[in-house]
């Protein structure tokens, strides 16, 4: 293997663990996101029920208002039954006594059930904070380890970082393009192995990104020369495991 396919190979040993660290902190990073993210869904949650418990507490004290109100004018009616002068007036007033405490026993039950329905919207509310409560904990918790794993994992970041920069200093710029392009592309996998088949000449040639057929022309070249072949399916940068025997 040549000198420019030899610093391509330790590059991409580098590039390769660099993918792996930039996942990795991708994984701590958005840890904490989904935490928070959880935490601000609960709160949506608790604030619905909260207005509910509210609008449904509203509502009963409004009913309990029109019942003390139909109270009001059924003592007044009743009050009126000694003075009327026929019995139809006092059968009027009487009709009229007994509509009103219909009425108010149908709003008393609807004032009772919604007391009901409030107090059972309350109680979900009440668990849905305690739940927060937990998760803002969890959350801290995972603050404070990410944050200590963040640091780490940046600080060997930078480590591999300075590695990869120095190594990109021993490959042509124009390999070096494709190289970045291709790491970009499949996560720091930016060179591929070309994988012989068969027990005998003529092999089947495969890249061992997309395991997509390959002409020999490939593998003539590589022979040759110390040069850039690239996959024509994926597009990495293509090398010889000289070492390596062709599988049947």
């Amino acid at each position: 293997m040549g000198q420019m396919l030899a610093a391509l190979l330790a590059l991409q040993n580098i590039e390769t663990k660099l993918a792996h660290l930039r996942s990795r902190l991708r994984t701590r990073e958005r840890a904490v996101r989904a935490e928070q993210a959880k935490i601000d869904q609960l709160n949506g949650r608790w604030q619905e029920l909260h207005d509910r418990h509210l609008n449904k507490k509203a509502r009963a004290d409004e009913l309990a208002i029109m019942v003390q109100q139909r109270d009001d004018q059924i003592a007044k009616l009743r009050a009126t039954l000694n003075t009327a002068k026929t019995n139809k007036e006092y059968a009027a007033i009487l009709t009229q006594i007994n509509t009103f405490r219909a009425d108010n026993s149908k709003v008393e039950e609807d004032a009772l059930r919604g007391l009901q329905e409030a107090d059972e919207i309350k109680a979900e509310a009440d668990a849905v904070k305690q739940q927060i409560a937990k998760e803002k904990d969890l959350l801290v918790e995972i603050e404070r380890t990410s944050h200590a794993e963040i640091a780490r994992l940046q600080e060997m970041l930078n480590e591999l970082q300075a590695q990869r920069d120095a190594a990109a200093r021993d490959v042509p710029p124009d390999a070096l393009n494709i190289f970045t392009r291709m790491a970009d592309n499949y996560d720091g996998e930016a060179m591929a192995v070309i994988e012989m088949r068969g027990k005998k000449p003529p092999y089947n040639y495969t890249c061992g990104g997309c395991f997509m057929g390959l002409n020999a022309e490939h593998v003539n070249a590589l022979q040759k020369y110390d040069q850039v072949r690239t996959c024509d399916n994926c597009g990495r940068i293509l090398y010889l495991d000289m070492e390596a025997s062709p599988k049947a």
